[in-house]
């Protein structure tokens, strides 16, 4: 049986899937991630700090659009361990 993780935000601001807009997501559904992996970024006042996986395994779903505004402890995404 398969435990899923939710990756939540550290803080409040802005949501971002990839460095730059002309840059790829850091990951995409069914991409595999290792502890510590930068998974997106939360931007506050200018300064951009990295979201990263708390597990290793498999992004299962992505549960917010680059650009969204979210709040500490807001799930991001899903990660199923394994």
């Amino acid at each position: 049986m398969s435990t899923t993780h939710d990756v939540t935000s550290p803080l409040p601001g802005t949501f971002y899937r990839a460095e730059s807009p002309s840059s790829p997501p850091f990951v995409e559904v069914g991409a595999s991630v290792s502890v510590g992996d930068t998974v997106g970024l939360v931007e506050v006042m200018k300064m951009f700090n990295p979201v990263t996986a708390e597990v290793a395994g498999t992004v299962v779903e992505i549960c917010v659009e680059s650009e969204d505004t979210v709040d500490a402890g807001d799930v991001l995404m899903r990660v199923e361990e394994g």
